[in-house]
């Protein structure tokens, strides 16, 4: 999965299906925040823009913020963090995502960093 995954300068991943983006945080983030206590979920139906606060996680060290990479439309979100949202320290990349956006067309990922650019970037922090 991981060849698909591209990831942003604030942390974030996203897995491009078509026009539908899962987006989630990144291992290097939900180590930085610590244990995740709570997470506050957005709507589906609302329509958010690129860069704008989609979600929230609580940790014991802070609350934080998640943003869009992307504009469009949430058509998913992870219920199962209401519940467990220790899920996103013990799965970022997979269990732990946080929402799927719906985009126009094919969602523009060329400004994104892939696993490996990634990677270096946050060595570089």
């Amino acid at each position: 999965m991981s060849e698909q995954l591209r990831f942003t300068k604030e942390h974030e991943w996203l897995l491009v299906k078509g026009n539908i983006i899962r987006v989630g945080i990144s291992d290097y983030a939900q180590n930085e925040l610590g244990d995740i206590v709570f997470v506050d979920l957005p709507s589906v139906g609302d329509q958010v823009e690129e860069g704008e606060g989609i979600a929230a996680l609580e940790s014991v060290k802070a609350v934080s913020d998640v943003y869009s990479p992307v504009s469009g439309e949430i058509v998913a979100v992870n219920e199962a963090l209401e519940d467990s949202p220790e899920l996103v320290n013990e799965s970022p990349l997979d269990a732990g995502w946080i929402v799927e956006i719906e985009v126009e067309g094919v969602a523009q990922t060329g400004d994104l960093m892939n696993k490996q650019e990634y990677e270096a970037f946050v060595k570089g922090v």
